[in-house]
Protein backbone atom coordinates (compact mmCIF):
# COMPACT_ATOMS: atom_id res chain seq x y z
CA UNK A 1 0.00 0.00 0.00
CA UNK A 2 0.93 3.69 -0.69
CA UNK A 3 2.51 5.59 2.14
CA UNK A 4 0.97 9.10 3.28
CA UNK A 5 0.40 11.56 1.12
CA UNK A 6 2.71 14.78 1.97
CA UNK A 7 0.52 17.43 1.04
CA UNK A 8 -2.28 16.27 2.49
CA UNK A 9 -0.69 16.38 5.73
CA UNK A 10 0.49 19.31 5.40
CA UNK A 11 -2.77 20.45 4.66
CA UNK A 12 -4.20 18.77 7.67
CA UNK A 13 -1.59 20.49 10.10
CA UNK A 14 -2.88 23.94 8.54
CA UNK A 15 -5.91 23.61 9.29
CA UNK A 16 -5.57 22.26 12.81
CA UNK A 17 -3.02 25.01 13.13
CA UNK A 18 -6.04 27.69 12.24
CA UNK A 19 -8.87 25.44 14.19
CA UNK A 20 -6.61 25.99 17.38
CA UNK A 21 -4.76 29.44 17.25
CA UNK A 22 -8.86 31.02 18.48
CA UNK A 23 -7.46 33.95 16.32
CA UNK A 24 -6.60 34.64 12.81
CA UNK A 25 -2.84 33.34 11.51
CA UNK A 26 -0.43 35.15 9.39
CA UNK A 27 1.58 33.02 6.43
CA UNK A 28 4.82 33.67 8.21
CA UNK A 29 3.04 31.94 11.55
CA UNK A 30 1.61 29.19 9.69
CA UNK A 31 5.21 28.47 8.10
CA UNK A 32 7.15 28.81 11.05
CA UNK A 33 5.22 26.75 12.69
CA UNK A 34 5.20 23.85 9.76
CA UNK A 35 9.11 24.29 9.04
CA UNK A 36 8.09 24.92 5.58
CA UNK A 37 9.05 27.88 3.16
CA UNK A 38 6.29 30.16 2.99
CA UNK A 39 6.07 29.07 -1.10
CA UNK A 40 4.89 25.83 0.02
CA UNK A 41 2.68 26.84 2.64
CA UNK A 42 1.13 29.57 0.53
CA UNK A 43 0.14 26.97 -2.20
CA UNK A 44 -1.48 24.95 0.16
CA UNK A 45 -3.15 27.30 2.09
CA UNK A 46 -4.49 29.08 -1.32
CA UNK A 47 -5.77 25.79 -2.11
CA UNK A 48 -7.94 25.50 0.71
CA UNK A 49 -9.18 28.99 0.65
CA UNK A 50 -10.59 28.00 -2.87
CA UNK A 51 -11.77 24.92 -1.78
CA UNK A 52 -13.74 27.01 1.08
CA UNK A 53 -11.89 25.64 3.46
CA UNK A 54 -9.69 28.54 4.70
CA UNK A 55 -11.00 32.08 4.58
CA UNK A 56 -8.65 35.02 3.94
CA UNK A 57 -8.85 38.37 5.13
CA UNK A 58 -8.88 41.19 1.95
CA UNK A 59 -7.41 43.66 4.42
CA UNK A 60 -4.85 42.26 6.75
CA UNK A 61 -4.28 38.85 4.48
CA UNK A 62 -4.32 37.18 7.73
CA UNK A 63 -6.53 33.15 7.55
CA UNK A 64 -8.70 31.55 9.26
CA UNK A 65 -11.17 28.63 8.93
CA UNK A 66 -13.21 28.74 6.35
CA UNK A 67 -17.50 28.22 6.31
CA UNK A 68 -16.92 24.81 4.02
CA UNK A 69 -15.95 23.55 6.89
CA UNK A 70 -19.15 23.39 8.89
CA UNK A 71 -20.70 21.39 6.36
CA UNK A 72 -18.16 18.06 7.00
CA UNK A 73 -20.71 16.05 9.12
CA UNK A 74 -22.86 18.54 10.22
CA UNK A 75 -21.26 18.63 13.77
CA UNK A 76 -21.48 16.96 16.95
CA UNK A 77 -25.00 15.00 17.75
CA UNK A 78 -26.16 16.91 20.48
CA UNK A 79 -26.94 13.29 22.85
CA UNK A 80 -23.22 11.90 21.70
CA UNK A 81 -21.58 15.16 23.14
CA UNK A 82 -24.11 15.37 26.25
CA UNK A 83 -23.02 11.89 26.97
CA UNK A 84 -19.13 12.51 26.68
CA UNK A 85 -19.45 15.64 28.47
CA UNK A 86 -21.70 14.07 31.20
CA UNK A 87 -19.27 12.85 34.16
CA UNK A 88 -17.18 15.52 33.94
CA UNK A 89 -19.69 18.48 33.95
CA UNK A 90 -21.02 16.38 37.17
CA UNK A 91 -17.85 16.54 38.59
CA UNK A 92 -17.36 20.09 38.09
CA UNK A 93 -20.63 20.72 39.44
CA UNK A 94 -19.90 19.25 42.91
CA UNK A 95 -16.24 20.69 42.81
CA UNK A 96 -16.69 24.27 42.40
CA UNK A 97 -20.24 24.49 43.99
CA UNK A 98 -21.49 26.37 40.52
CA UNK A 99 -23.92 25.49 38.13
CA UNK A 100 -22.61 23.71 34.69
CA UNK A 101 -23.57 24.23 31.15
CA UNK A 102 -22.70 22.56 27.66
CA UNK A 103 -23.33 24.51 24.67
CA UNK A 104 -23.67 24.38 21.12
CA UNK A 105 -23.63 27.15 18.68
CA UNK A 106 -27.05 26.83 16.69
CA UNK A 107 -27.58 30.15 13.75
CA UNK A 108 -27.49 33.20 16.27
CA UNK A 109 -27.72 31.78 19.99
CA UNK A 110 -25.83 29.20 22.29
CA UNK A 111 -28.22 26.16 22.68
CA UNK A 112 -27.67 24.60 26.00
CA UNK A 113 -27.07 20.52 25.29
CA UNK A 114 -26.80 19.87 28.91
CA UNK A 115 -27.15 21.81 32.12
CA UNK A 116 -25.96 20.43 36.00
CA UNK A 117 -28.08 22.07 38.82
CA UNK A 118 -25.79 23.88 41.53
CA UNK A 119 -25.51 21.11 44.06
CA UNK A 120 -26.67 23.18 46.88
CA UNK A 121 -30.33 22.46 46.88
CA UNK A 122 -31.67 25.58 45.63
CA UNK A 123 -34.69 26.08 43.61
CA UNK A 124 -33.35 26.23 40.07
CA UNK A 125 -35.10 25.74 36.41
CA UNK A 126 -33.64 23.04 33.83
CA UNK A 127 -32.04 24.91 30.87
CA UNK A 128 -31.51 21.89 28.85
CA UNK A 129 -33.16 22.70 25.61
CA UNK A 130 -33.13 25.98 25.68
CA UNK A 131 -31.32 29.34 23.57
CA UNK A 132 -29.33 31.94 25.43
CA UNK A 133 -27.63 35.07 23.17
CA UNK A 134 -24.15 34.34 22.15
CA UNK A 135 -23.04 38.17 23.35
CA UNK A 136 -24.11 38.08 26.58
CA UNK A 137 -23.34 34.39 28.06
CA UNK A 138 -20.25 33.35 29.22
CA UNK A 139 -20.05 30.26 26.73
CA UNK A 140 -22.02 32.19 23.93
CA UNK A 141 -19.08 34.27 24.04
CA UNK A 142 -16.74 31.33 24.08
CA UNK A 143 -18.61 30.09 20.97
CA UNK A 144 -18.17 33.66 19.06
CA UNK A 145 -14.78 33.64 20.35
CA UNK A 146 -13.17 30.36 19.40
CA UNK A 147 -15.88 29.36 16.73
CA UNK A 148 -15.42 31.94 14.33
CA UNK A 149 -16.43 29.47 11.68
CA UNK A 150 -20.12 28.26 13.02
CA UNK A 151 -20.99 31.52 14.78
CA UNK A 152 -21.96 35.16 13.21
CA UNK A 153 -19.39 37.80 12.87
CA UNK A 154 -20.24 40.33 15.94
CA UNK A 155 -21.44 43.05 13.62
CA UNK A 156 -24.32 40.48 12.47
CA UNK A 157 -26.11 39.82 15.92
CA UNK A 158 -28.48 41.71 17.93
CA UNK A 159 -27.01 43.17 20.77
CA UNK A 160 -29.44 43.73 22.81
CA UNK A 161 -29.45 45.04 26.50
CA UNK A 162 -30.20 42.51 29.36
CA UNK A 163 -28.16 43.93 32.10
CA UNK A 164 -25.99 47.15 32.51
CA UNK A 165 -22.94 45.13 31.55
CA UNK A 166 -24.26 43.73 28.59
CA UNK A 167 -21.91 44.63 25.68
CA UNK A 168 -24.18 46.21 23.62
CA UNK A 169 -22.65 47.44 20.76
CA UNK A 170 -19.89 45.93 18.55
CA UNK A 171 -16.61 47.42 19.36
CA UNK A 172 -17.30 46.22 23.51
CA UNK A 173 -18.22 42.54 22.31
CA UNK A 174 -14.99 42.41 19.95
CA UNK A 175 -12.77 43.74 23.09
CA UNK A 176 -14.96 40.84 24.94
CA UNK A 177 -14.07 38.17 22.21
CA UNK A 178 -10.10 39.88 22.46
CA UNK A 179 -9.73 39.59 26.33
CA UNK A 180 -11.02 35.67 25.82
CA UNK A 181 -8.76 34.36 23.13
CA UNK A 182 -6.05 35.89 25.27
CA UNK A 183 -7.10 34.35 28.45
CA UNK A 184 -8.55 30.86 26.88
CA UNK A 185 -11.37 31.84 28.59
CA UNK A 186 -14.93 33.99 27.95
CA UNK A 187 -16.80 35.43 31.11
CA UNK A 188 -19.97 36.92 31.70
CA UNK A 189 -19.93 39.35 35.03
CA UNK A 190 -24.06 40.01 35.23
CA UNK A 191 -24.07 40.51 31.74
CA UNK A 192 -27.19 38.48 30.88
CA UNK A 193 -28.86 37.96 34.56
CA UNK A 194 -28.03 40.68 37.34
CA UNK A 195 -26.00 39.32 39.78
CA UNK A 196 -25.00 35.77 37.91
CA UNK A 197 -21.92 35.19 36.30
CA UNK A 198 -20.03 32.74 34.30
CA UNK A 199 -16.83 31.71 32.96
CA UNK A 200 -16.74 29.12 30.19
CA UNK A 201 -13.81 27.29 27.73
CA UNK A 202 -13.60 26.14 24.48
CA UNK A 203 -14.52 21.97 23.62
CA UNK A 204 -12.28 21.19 21.08
CA UNK A 205 -12.54 17.65 18.58
CA UNK A 206 -10.69 15.95 16.30
CA UNK A 207 -8.50 18.87 14.54
CA UNK A 208 -8.60 21.00 17.10
CA UNK A 209 -11.60 22.90 15.96
CA UNK A 210 -14.14 24.04 18.93
CA UNK A 211 -17.40 22.01 18.99
CA UNK A 212 -19.01 23.74 21.89
CA UNK A 213 -18.28 25.43 24.95
CA UNK A 214 -17.99 24.06 28.92
CA UNK A 215 -19.03 26.81 31.60
CA UNK A 216 -19.98 27.28 34.99
CA UNK A 217 -22.40 29.84 36.48
CA UNK A 218 -23.01 31.92 39.91
CA UNK A 219 -23.15 34.44 41.78
CA UNK A 220 -20.79 37.33 40.59
CA UNK A 221 -19.44 37.72 43.91
CA UNK A 222 -18.65 34.06 44.97
CA UNK A 223 -17.39 33.55 40.77
CA UNK A 224 -14.81 36.52 40.26
CA UNK A 225 -12.11 38.25 42.56
CA UNK A 226 -10.68 41.57 41.69
CA UNK A 227 -10.09 42.82 38.61
CA UNK A 228 -13.03 41.09 37.42
CA UNK A 229 -11.13 37.35 36.88
CA UNK A 230 -12.47 34.08 38.04
CA UNK A 231 -11.44 32.50 41.18
CA UNK A 232 -8.11 30.70 40.50
CA UNK A 233 -9.85 27.35 41.96
CA UNK A 234 -12.79 27.92 39.99
CA UNK A 235 -10.86 28.83 36.81
CA UNK A 236 -8.23 25.72 36.84
CA UNK A 237 -11.13 23.01 37.33
CA UNK A 238 -13.01 24.45 34.21
CA UNK A 239 -9.89 24.13 32.37
CA UNK A 240 -9.03 20.79 34.02
CA UNK A 241 -12.51 19.46 32.98
CA UNK A 242 -12.36 21.07 29.46
CA UNK A 243 -9.42 19.27 28.43
CA UNK A 244 -10.70 16.18 29.21
CA UNK A 245 -13.89 16.16 27.60
CA UNK A 246 -12.17 17.41 24.77
CA UNK A 247 -9.74 14.21 24.79
CA UNK A 248 -13.03 12.37 24.73
CA UNK A 249 -14.23 14.33 21.88
CA UNK A 250 -11.44 13.46 19.51
CA UNK A 251 -11.71 10.25 19.88
CA UNK A 252 -14.19 8.73 16.56
CA UNK A 253 -17.66 8.58 17.29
Amino acid sequence: MPGAIQSVERAAAILRLLGGAGRPLALAELAAALDLPRPTVHGLVRTLRDEGFVDQDRTTALYRPGAGLRRLGGGWDRHDLRARAMNWADALAGGTGCAVYLAAPVGTMASLVHHVFRPDGSPQTLRTNTEQPLHATAWGKCLLAFAPVATPPARELELRRYTGRTASTVAMLEAHLTAARARGMATDVGEFEAGVGGAAVPLRSGGGLTVAALGIAGPVEELFGGGGEPRRHLAEQLQHAGREISALLVTPR
